[in-house]
């Protein structure tokens, strides 16, 4: 078994490696665990620097926190080839300034479920939801 030093330096490494493919760093990526099940959910949240508004990037569950990131790095890894590229416009009920927002999601609504994650539906309004063509 893995020491706690050894697996903290590999989480450590794993969430670099997430950041440097995803070019985003200095907190604008979020990794958050939980437990459910017995399992372990990684949310990878991304804060919008302009705006200050956080999103839900990819969700993934590991037995343990390094096994997610692991999982997690695959997907950060191949996503572009796997999902579509949406453009969301919406507005915030404290704010009334249009905003776009870019997810990459398997289908509209799961790029909805990633602009509402962990808010009240609410406090947003959206105006348009679009597939972006494939380049």
């Amino acid at each position: 078994m893995e020491s706690t030093t050894e697996l903290h330096v590999e989480r450590a490494r794993l969430q670099k490696q997430i950041e440097h493919h995803l070019g985003i760093s200095g907190g604008s990526l979020l990794f958050e665990f939980r437990e459910i099940e017995k399992k372990v959910r990684l949310d990878l949240i991304t804060v919008n620097p302009r705006h200050h508004q956080s999103f839900l990037f990819h969700s993934e569950t590991g037995y343990d926190r390094v096994d997610a990131l692991r999982k997690m790095l695959e997907y950060v890894q191949n996503y572009r080839d796997k999902e579509s590229s949406y453009t969301v416009q919406w507005i915030s009920r404290d704010d009334k300034e249009l905003n776009t927002s870019y997810f990459r999601a398997r289908n509209m609504y799961e790029a909805l479920d990633k602009l509402y994650f962990g808010r009240d539906m609410n406090t947003i309004t959206v105006f348009s939801v679009v597939l972006n063509p494939v380049s």
